[in-house]
């Protein structure tokens, strides 16, 4: 381990913001790569890299001896792209259920095929939306969350929460329109 290192975090411990930079700048490359491996999607690992870096910053504290430093934070970059993982199988996971009700309640009122249209239409609307949006609207319309719970769980008010899901579903209005789903 060499000496610039130990002397970063210990600068880095004392609140010196510089020093974090140069930090930063020293492991983005191996942090993003590390996420990218794992989620391969180029903006999800350009996230977690930054999310890495702020929890990084805010736990340098616990961070016990400099030469753990490299396993400390790859250690944190694994845990983010594990919580992401398992959020985007969730969201999958909802939106195939909602996709499978929309269908049982489809198949209730007419032919075949114009209900496979439907479905179709609704997929690659659903697809089409935002992740922002994608997910608003898995929280309120599929999971049933309350406008508290959904401003709790992303961390924006209950405002701008309204105004989220007010605004995907005209997304998702005009994406159907555009499938012909809607008239």
């Amino acid at each position: 381990m060499d000496q610039s290192l130990t002397q970063l975090i210990k600068q880095v411990k004392q609140g010196d913001k510089q020093a974090f930079a140069r930090l930063v700048d020293r492991y983005k490359r191996q942090v993003f790569y590390q996420a990218y491996a794992m989620l391969k999607d180029r903006e999800d690992a350009e996230d977690i890299a930054q999310e890495a870096f702020i929890k990084a910053f805010f736990s340098m504290n616990q961070l016990e001896s400099a030469y753990a430093f490299t396993a400390w934070l790859s250690r944190i970059v694994y845990n983010l792209c594990q919580d992401r993982i398992k959020q985007r199988e969730k969201q999958r996971r909802v939106i195939r259920e909602w996709i499978h009700e929309q269908r049982d309640r489809i198949s209730h009122s007419g032919n075949q095929i114009e209900q496979k249209q439907v479905q179709l239409d609704l997929k690659r609307a659903l697809q089409r939306l935002t992740l922002e949006h994608r997910t608003i609207l898995v929280l309120r319309e599929i999971q049933g969350l309350s406008y508290r719970e959904i401003s709790e769980i992303i961390g924006v008010p209950e405002g701008t929460v309204k105004s989220r899901i007010h605004n995907a579903r005209l997304s998702l209005r005009a994406e159907l329109e555009k499938e012909g789903g809607l008239k």
